[in-house]
């Protein structure tokens, strides 16, 4: 698969070394443009319809963050490019696909753009409305226990939309309702993995089977009744494996 990309960077050396590599290590990648600033990276994306970003931090005018800030809804994915780590931890909160650092590794860089062409080769393949797969041939009857301050709840897990973190608690959402359990998403992630649940986000747990749309935009997102949560660019193969 061709990946068109854009590469966003002030330094001119460092563009030319990534070019070389590109060309040299990364034969589906095309780049169709460059751009030094903030501005410029604006001015190409309104005009040009890409699959790649690789997007330098800090730049004259702005920085990286500013960049996604202001194209909004996006169907490109992001790899960051920069000298300076400090920035990881924004980046992939940003939806990056990934986090390169200079000077750029082969490895590493051959190992980010073939995630980019996974995610992108999935998102061709998928068509949201499909019946999800069913997992280990069950249709999901099985039931959980939530503790309460007088016991503990049974909920059927087909009733459960979604789960979302906050610190050491999850809020449990169902069709009507919610609750707040004392419990991490990571203990509801070991739970309900084999049960037709993914993990789409650091912060979300899916019932895969409530899925209605999965949106390119903003990175990538999934519609469930009325709610639209992100989708981590890490965990897009992972919820594209539910359909097919």
């Amino acid at each position: 698969m061709e990946l068109k990309a854009i590469i966003v960077e002030d330094e001119q050396i460092s563009r030319e070394i990534l070019k070389n590599y590109l060309g040299k290590y990364c034969p589906d990648v095309t780049v169709v443009d460059e751009a030094t600033n903030v501005d410029e990276a604006l001015q190409l994306l309104r005009k040009i319809s890409v699959d790649l970003l690789f997007l330098d931090v800090e730049m004259p005018y702005g920085t990286a963050f500013d960049l996604l800030d202001q194209v909004g809804d996006r169907d490109f994915e992001t790899i960051f490019v920069t000298a300076y780590d400090q920035y990881a931890k924004d980046a992939l909160n940003r939806q990056a696909a990934y986090y390169l650092t200079k000077p750029i590794e082969i490895d590493e860089l051959i190992k980010a753009v073939d995630l980019v062409k996974s995610i992108k080769e999935r998102e061709e393949e998928v068509h949201i409305g499909l019946s999800v797969k069913e997992q280990n041939g069950s249709q999901l009857h099985d039931k959980i226990t939530i503790p309460t301050q007088e016991g503990f709840e049974v909920i059927p897990i087909k009733d459960i939309i979604y789960c979302s973190a906050d610190d050491n608690y999850t809020h449990v959402f169902l069709a009507h309702s919610q609750k707040l359990v004392s419990k991490t998403l990571k203990h509801f992630d070991e739970m309900l993995s084999e049960k037709g649940f993914c993990r789409i986000h650091k912060s979300h747990l899916i019932n895969a089977s409530h899925v209605t749309a999965y949106k390119k935009g903003k990175g990538g997102s999934v519609m469930l009744s009325d709610v639209e949560l992100p989708v981590s660019p890490s965990r897009k193969l992972e919820l594209f494996k539910f359909f097919s």
